[in-house]
């Protein structure tokens, strides 16, 4: 179970093998020659897995509850399929070309540029910082013309530290904010952080920023955003061996050490250099991801392998709804079954 999914062999598997082999059910006399074994499974065919995603994304309740949105699975090569689903009775239509809010899909994106800048080597503060362990925890909101340094002092709580919450997990922007300010960002502006995200991840991975926050202030496409993907499975960006690194555990009721996430509490995963890691012992894979507020949901498979999207644009805490359609679509195109 390397992805997290069991595959077993069933009684009706079996009667399908025997068909085809002299041996099964009695078998002939004792001069017959012994049958050759089956070949081993190569996995699921690209038409199985595309047939499996395609059913998954157009037809399962999770799925079609978060109707319409945008969906992608590829490996570092390109896209292998794709599909757009629609609502009836809605007109709204997204394609990998759509502009949208990345929310905290753009906390990814600068654990991303964190470690480039860094080379690959990052110091203890700066892994807290990413981890979301810093104690800068009372982060609210940035405007739209400020800079990184201008949210940090308005309003006034964007920038305190609370050492009661230092080391211990605790999902807030203030995190990253801070660590941006010590980077020497503090400066920049929406378009100076789009001009330095650019000059640090490449220029195909165009993003613009909408106000000047670093754990949730970017807008882009998928087009775009899965580029980023797999340029980090194609070891063009260092996180892309990185993944899953320096991880913590993230669940309250779970873990003495994580005061608050915004993962339902049924679940426990684990937080990574600004991106999730799925490690919930019930339902959990162990892929990577950095789910948005307003329901984009990127990934990583565990094997590092393949990539996905599933991306539109809901209510405010659309994310949680889009990792649960998004991991069905990850499962059936892994298992090649549509769950």
């Amino acid at each position: 179970m390397k992805n997290g999914f069991v595959i077993s062999t069933t009684s009706a598997t079996l009667a399908l093998l025997c068909a085809g082999l002299s041996a099964c059910g009695g078998g002939g006399g004792a001069t017959d020659p012994a049958p050759a074994p089956p070949p081993p499974s190569a996995g699921p065919t690209e038409a199985q897995r595309i047939a499996a995603a395609t059913t998954t994304a157009n037809n399962h309740a999770l799925c079609t509850a978060v109707a319409p949105f945008y969906w992608e699975l590829g490996d570092r090569n390109g896209a292998r399929t794709s599909g757009s689903v629609n609502r009836a009775g809605n007109a709204t239509a997204y394609t990998a070309d759509t502009s949208m809010s990345l929310a905290s899909a753009t906390k990814w994106l600068f654990g991303a540029h964190v470690v480039e800048k860094r080379a690959g080597t990052l110091t203890a503060q700066e892994v807290s910082h990413l981890t979301f362990r810093s104690g800068y925890t009372n982060f609210s909101i940035c405007l739209q013309g400020q800079t990184v340094d201008g949210c940090l002092a308005f309003p006034a709580s964007n920038g305190q530290y609370s050492a009661n919450t230092e080391g211990r997990f605790f999902y807030d922007g203030g995190h990253m904010q801070k660590l941006a300010s010590l980077m020497g960002l503090g400066n920049m502006g929406n378009g100076e952080l789009a001009t330095e995200f650019r000059a640090v991840l490449g220029d195909d991975v165009p993003i613009s920023f909408n106000q000047p926050q670093l754990a949730g202030g970017a807008e882009s496409t998928p087009a775009a955003y899965t580029r980023f993907l797999r340029k980090m499975l194609a070891g063009q960006l260092r996180l892309g061996a990185q993944l899953g690194s320096h991880a913590v555990c993230t669940n309250p009721d779970t873990c003495p050490t994580a005061l608050a996430t915004p993962v339902p509490r049924t679940e426990s995963w684990s937080y990574s250099l600004g991106h999730w890691v799925e490690t919930d012992p019930a339902v959990g894979d162990g892929a990577f991801s950095s789910a948005g507020a307003f329901g984009f949901y990127p990934w990583i498979d565990a094997t590092r392998t393949w990539y996905g999207v599933l991306a539109r644009q809901g209510p405010a805490g659309s994310g949680n709804e889009s990792a649960n359609c998004g991991r069905l679509i990850r499962k059936a195109w892994v298992t090649g079954v549509a769950p």
